[in-house]
């Protein structure tokens, strides 16, 4: 079951992977350009806040669960 936050999050990464596109290609004038790079920093906040807010859920999930400490995930940067 999906709840808003979930589609809101979905919906806010395609339209930035869409943005994100459109620059790349550079088919966007001045103009354009600035307003979607504008665009695509509110969508990055509103992501990122999603996530961390998940995260943060995670965590105290894992303490209240089982006792256990919260470890930050490991990404493809970071060895572990």
């Amino acid at each position: 079951m999906e709840t808003q936050g979930e589609v809101d999050f979905e919906q806010a990464f395609r339209e930035l992977e869409g943005l994100v596109e459109k620059l790349e290609r550079g088919d966007l004038s001045l103009e354009q350009s600035l307003e979607a790079y504008e665009r695509g920093l509110a969508l990055h906040r509103a992501c990122q806040q999603t996530l961390d807010g998940a995260l943060r859920k995670v965590e105290i999930l894992g303490r209240r669960d089982g006792g256990l400490e919260a470890q930050p995930f490991a990404s493809d940067d970071q060895p572990g």
